[in-house]
């Protein structure tokens, strides 16, 4: 034991959770075991492809189980408010957001959304060449999801099927077992315009939060709270629509509607023709907030003078710009910015 008395010093704090603050402390974390070369190695030579694809995947997986096994909880004891509510699914998918966003973003950037993918390509230099490896390993995840949920539920949701069979209802159905898994309309809800129209503004609005979180020259959302601000961003959307069926992400719902298809039928994908606008909504209505953002609100002067981004021609076309602007360079871009926050 004598070789372990270094640990036993009470001003030092013990590996674990520790580390992820010890530089903002003035306490010492205990020495961890040196990294070997081995290790070094064996890091390098993964692919980058494969990081990032499982960092989306895993991503994806941590956003979309903790919603459905709250939908689950909530379906299977029916609706019994004590087994949950549309409160708690609410909160369920905005906390895996951001546990997706706290774990799995330092590798793949985080996207865990199709759209987004598409967004960030067109928008902000993401190459073109890894969306489609990105938006199938987001799929994967969202899969996968849905199959470990089957398969930890199976006897309840086989129960449960069986209970709503016998009604004459089937399976596929606004709060019938499939329903579980991913959306569909509710009897009443027959025109797809509408349908369409719900959709397209739901995934419009988490855009453009989504957008505006990730612009750097925000002042009001810091690193920290970026991932529970966009996780609350889903959430305030399932607790204004849920009840009149959305789907939000493309992968999301195409991941567990497969999953769906496979246990209960290919009429997860054509219960009155809706599963089209549950899986390609989502594009168009993104594009077209983060188009609004980067048209109407984004101001890429703060962008530069914050440090995240750099004028195309240096400092000498950043200079031209601010003469003609009539900022003017005489204390350079930060007096200028601070000039049009106080004119705020």
């Amino acid at each position: 034991m004598s070789h372990h008395v270094e640990r036993l010093h009470t001003n030092d704090l013990e590996i674990g959770a520790t580390e992820a603050i010890q530089r903002h402390i003035t306490r010492h974390v205990v020495e961890a075991r040196p990294i070997s070369q081995r290790k070094l190695d064996f890091e390098h030579k993964r692919p980058r492809w494969l990081r990032e694809m499982m960092a989306e995947a895993t991503g994806v997986f941590f956003y979309v189980y903790p919603g459905i096994a709250s939908t689950a909880s909530f379906f299977l004891n029916k609706t019994e408010p004590q087994f949950g509510s549309l409160f708690q699914i609410g909160w369920a998918y905005a906390i895996g957001i951001a546990f997706a966003i706290i774990t799995c973003a330092p590798t793949s950037g985080g996207h865990f959304n199709p759209a987004i993918t598409i967004c960030f390509a067109f928008w902000q230099g993401f190459p073109w060449k890894k969306v489609p490896y990105y938006i199938f390993a987001q799929v994967f995840g969202a899969f996968m999801a849905g199959l470990v949920l089957m398969g930890q539920y199976h006897e309840q949701i086989s129960e449960y099927s069986a209970a709503t069979i016998a009604a004459g209802k089937g399976t596929v159905f606004n709060g019938g077992p499939a329903s579980i898994l991913c959306s569909f309309p509710a009897e009443n809800q027959n025109n797809l315009g509408y349908l369409f129209l719900i959709e397209f503004f739901v995934d419009s609005f988490i855009g453009i939060v989504i957008w505006a979180c990730l612009d750097p020259a925000n002042p009001f959302v810091s690193p920290y709270s970026a991932p529970f601000v966009i996780g609350l961003a889903y959430a305030n959307m399932v607790w204004g629509f849920a009840d009149i069926t959305i789907s939000t992400n493309l992968a999301r719902d195409l991941g567990t509607r497969i999953v769906a298809a496979i246990f209960f039928g290919s009429e997860a994908f054509t219960y009155k023709n809706y599963s089209w606008i549950a899986i390609l909504v989502n594009v168009p209505a993104t594009f077209l907030a983060t188009a609004y953002y980067e048209f109407l609100m984004r101001d890429s002067l703060k962008k530069i003078g914050v440090g995240h981004a750099v004028h195309a021609e240096g400092e000498e076309g950043l200079s031209r710009h601010l003469s003609k602007t009539g900022w003017g360079m005489e204390n350079g871009t930060a007096t200028m910015l601070r000039k049009e926050d106080t004119n705020v």
